[in-house]
């Protein structure tokens, strides 16, 4: 179970927490006192809400953001300053389980963001801003917020899970684009490798 978080700032994205919490690897696959912990990304990472929720529910985790954070970290999180807008993808070669993305659109290294995903069973999770947010404030420019639909054609080499778009009311109004997809054959995922919880 996840830890309470008592800086609301510092609690992660209910969006992120219904995929991440959707997941269940099933202990039949590989049993748990064998199967290595997952790697999971947090991409630009602020000031690490996500890398904490991850680390809590025993992911180890490997954060990134432009900038560091005043952040105490556990055992299970690396954090490491990184310029992800450089030409060349600094994530080259990286391979995780999970990677979580919330807030942030560059969309130059989107499919290198991709290629860091496990070939079988990895998840992304995705939310950030869409057209319609310069109505309620930062961000305006058209640079960071996505089109109608943008995730499902940016995503399409995955298995799309979980979608949705349009207006967030909690815990303020903002126009917001996020999707869940995985890596895999169809097949597969329907085996119970990987069981989703039915939102409700």
């Amino acid at each position: 179970m996840s830890q309470a978080h008592t800086n609301p700032a510092m609690a992660p994205s209910p969006w992120v927490r219904l995929c991440v919490e959707s997941l269940q690897v099933s202990s039949a696959v590989i049993p748990s006192t064998v199967r290595p912990a997952p790697r999971a990304l947090d991409l630009a990472c602020g000031g690490g809400r996500h890398a904490l929720y991850l680390a809590s529910l025993g992911y180890v985790v490997h954060a990134v953001d432009k900038n560091t954070p005043e952040t105490e970290w556990p055992a299970n999180v690396h954090f490491e300053v990184m310029d992800l807008e450089q030409a060349s993808w600094p994530l080259a070669g990286q391979q995780y389980d999970l990677i979580v993305v919330s807030n942030y659109l560059h969309r130059p290294h989107f499919e290198n963001l991709l290629g860091n995903l496990k070939s079988e069973n990895a998840v992304l999770v995705y939310e950030t801003f869409m057209d319609g947010n310069a109505q309620f404030g930062s961000p305006r420019s058209p640079s960071f917020l996505l089109q109608p639909n943008e995730l499902l054609t940016r995503m399409s080499s995955l298995n799309i899970l979980r979608f949705e778009q349009g207006l967030r009311s909690v815990p303020s109004p903002a126009m917001i684009q996020r999707a869940m997809g995985i890596t895999g054959a169809w097949s597969e995922i329907q085996s119970g490798t990987i069981t989703l919880t039915q939102r409700d």
